[in-house]
């Protein structure tokens, strides 16, 4: 293979302990059969994940087309408002999560109290349930990887987009009362997946708008960040070891190990084994910045994968949302306001929303309002705002 992993296959871990969590029958490892969107299997969800406002919770797998373009199995889950739908159907909100990280047990479909990545997914499952009290049925994937066979292959695109579309084609098999219009939104990770999603197109669902929070970006600079020791190097340092395992997972010849020292390559495979986000940012706490990369480490493939994976240059295809707090210091207000005006150099209903004072976690909640006006505009024909 080539030195970097072709934007072809940028564009184009276990079941078991997914369901055990979950407390249903577990799904066979085997490869996905079928067109994408296939409703594989449902049952009820009583975790965690599983929405207090909604009438019914269900985990689902379903089928998809991962990063190397093959199909396969993914898994997440479904919750339907209480009440009698609107004509049509209920309208459906598709979640992307934000960074939990590249374990299994970071599936948010596992999550229980004291779950990995709760401490994270606690904040979003508040979220969702604000949607779903609206009368929105509220589906969430896991993404390619996360509590199924294979690696997760972080911040790829066309992965993540391909997720959060086909599991709107399953939950629509799973209840009928689910409608064929749907929004999507995502935080972080799950910003750069709604921006990627709002440049797809598809014919049997009808996609009517994006919110994309925080959208993650400048991916590709991250390896350098930590490597030359800047201010607030150690705040990427978690998220590094995340990027290395996603490139891994798109790419398996890809070796996180080859540019690490021995002891921050032991982070890296502990987050592909059984550490989250938080248990990433916990053995990291303590590794020196100068003691993270081989004096040798050639980055050049990890930042020419993650160059194509940005989100600069899409064209997106519905009205978008992009939600950012002024006081992040994971997603830089400067970068998104950079990715903005790129986006809106090429589709002019994009609509940019600051809210002061916010960190990267606290935009969710603060832009709910805003989300929901936008979404609620859109479904009533009227035109929201718009920056460009």
């Amino acid at each position: 293979m080539t030195t970097t992993i072709r934007r072809a296959a940028g564009l184009a871990t276990a079941a078991v302990m997914c369901a055990a969590t979950a407390g249903i029958t577990a799904v066979p490892a085997q490869a996905a059969p079928g067109q994408r969107g296939k409703l594989i299997s449902s049952a009820p969800l009583t975790n965690a994940a599983a929405l207090p406002s909604a009438a019914k919770n269900r985990f689902v797998t379903y089928v998809s087309e991962g990063a190397r373009g093959q199909r396969i199995r993914v898994t997440g889950t479904v919750a339907v408002p209480k009440g009698t739908p609107p004509r049509g159907g209920w309208p459906v909100l598709s979640w992307a999560h934000g960074t939990t990280g590249t374990a299994d047990a970071c599936a948010p479909s596992a999550d229980t109290a004291n779950g990995p990545a709760h401490d994270y997914l606690s904040i979003t499952e508040k979220y969702l349930d604000k949607w779903v009290a609206r009368g929105f049925a509220v589906v969430q994937t896991d993404y390619e990887g996360l509590g199924t066979p294979g690696g997760h292959p972080y911040m790829n695109g066309a992965s993540e987009a391909n997720a959060v579309t086909d599991i709107v084609r399953a939950a629509r098999r799973a209840d009928h009362r689910i409608g064929r219009d749907w929004f999507v939104a995502g935080h972080s990770q799950g910003g750069q997946a709604t921006l990627y999603t709002a440049a797809s197109r598809s014919r049997d669902i009808r996609l009517r708008g994006a919110v994309a929070i925080a959208p993650g970006s400048q991916m590709s600079q991250a390896a350098e960040y930590v490597k030359a020791q800047h201010p607030g190097a150690e705040t990427a340092l978690p998220f590094l070891f995340v990027l290395l395992n996603g490139a891994k997972a798109a790419d398996p010849s890809f070796v996180p190990e080859d540019l690490l020292t021995p002891r921050a390559g032991a982070a890296a495979k502990a987050g592909r084994t059984n550490a989250c986000l938080l248990q990433l940012k916990q053995l990291s706490a303590n590794l020196p910045l100068d003691k993270v990369f081989r004096a040798d480490a050639d980055l050049t493939r990890f930042e020419n994968y993650y160059d194509s994976q940005e989100a600069l240059g899409l064209n997106l295809k519905v009205p978008t949302l992009v939600a950012q707090g002024t006081a992040d210091r994971e997603v830089s207000p400067a970068a998104t306001q950079n990715l903005v005006k790129d986006l809106c150099s090429r589709y002019g209903s994009i609509a940019y929303r600051a809210f002061d004072g916010a960190d990267h976690r606290a935009s969710i909640d603060a832009s709910f309002e805003a989300s929901l006006k936008f979404v609620q505009d859109l479904r009533a024909g009227r035109t929201p705002p718009t920056t460009c």
